[in-house]
């Protein structure tokens, strides 16, 4: 029997840094949220771990090796499950790698998901135990559910309520480590930006972001000037209604009344700029792992 678990991008619709910790953590306040754009992990088992890649953005993972997350997170939830055995997991890659919307992360996640399915493991208290210390994204990814941020990533609350929205996601072929982002950022800490209510659509919500910011995007734009071309390109586009970078770059996104609106903009852009990395969507949770018959 084999599991699939749908790993989707992590959208930061802000981001506000407003602290750091005595260990160098910077503390975060940030409303999440996730596209149905993303990648696959399937699971079956095997006596031993073993990875496939494939899809349109797997060569970025080729450098990684071992290191890649999802096997570190199979290894981390067998040792802690005490799984006698391993799995034969498969990754189809469609999120580029060290883009600034979870792609890494919300492989671990789903690798998490499946393999728990697979193995029968209830509750996601072991889960997410293991999520923290894999990284510090990976405990939202798990969550799967728009949810604010706070801390280094690691304590949620849902934000229920929020509204159905299209959603353009757009990259300009420029990787960029989160490392050297925090490490360029500079100037004053930030104030938490949470809603006293959740609006009620797109539109609303677009308001309600406007008065908010991603303050690691100076830093991005001073490593990657490519991102104002994009931020220009997507405010510009017919029904955008709001257009910001994700978490620490260089993937942008604008947000559309709903998924029509935003592929009508992505076939623009993806003419206009066909080198970029363009994909449309909806924002959505994740949904449970699926089981096919092997």
């Amino acid at each position: 029997m084999d599991v699939t678990a749908f790993a989707p991008a992590k959208v930061n619709l802000y981001l506000h840094v407003v602290g750091r910790r005595a260990d160098g953590y910077h503390l975060l306040d940030s409303l999440v949220a996730f596209a149905d754009i993303g990648d696959r992990v399937t699971a079956r088992p095997a006596r031993e771990f073993s990875l496939t890649v494939s899809g349109p953005e797997s060569a970025g993972l080729e450098a990684l090796g071992e290191d890649n997350l999802v096997l570190r997170a199979a290894r981390a939830l067998a040792a802690r499950a005490g799984a006698g055995g391993g799995a034969a997991l498969h990754l189809d890659k469609h999120l580029p790698v060290a883009s600034g919307i979870g792609g890494g992360s919300s492989d671990a996640a789903a690798t998490l998901r499946a393999l728990a399915a697979l193995w029968g493991i209830g509750g996601e208290g072991m889960a997410m135990a293991l999520a923290a210390k894999l990284g510090a994204d990976v405990p939202v990814c798990l969550l799967g559910r728009p949810a604010w941020v706070s801390g280094a990533g690691e304590q949620l609350s849902p934000a229920n309520g929020l509204p159905r929205a299209g959603i353009l996601l757009v990259n300009p072929r420029r990787p960029l480590p989160t490392a050297d982002v925090f490490q360029a950022r500079a100037g004053a800490f930030g104030e938490p930006g949470r809603f006293a209510e959740m609006p009620q659509d797109a539109a609303g919500l677009a308001r309600a972001l406007a008065s908010r910011r991603n303050d690691l995007a100076e830093a991005a734009l001073a490593l990657v000037p490519e991102i104002a071309q994009v931020l220009n390109r997507l405010a510009a586009l017919p029904g955008s209604l709001l257009a910001r970078m994700s978490g620490s770059g260089a993937t942008c996104f604008a947000l559309f009344a709903d998924r029509p609106a935003a592929e009508r903009a992505g076939a623009v852009v993806a003419a206009a700029e066909p080198r970029w990395w363009c994909a449309a969507g909806e924002l959505a949770e994740a949904p449970a792992p699926s089981f096919t018959a092997s």
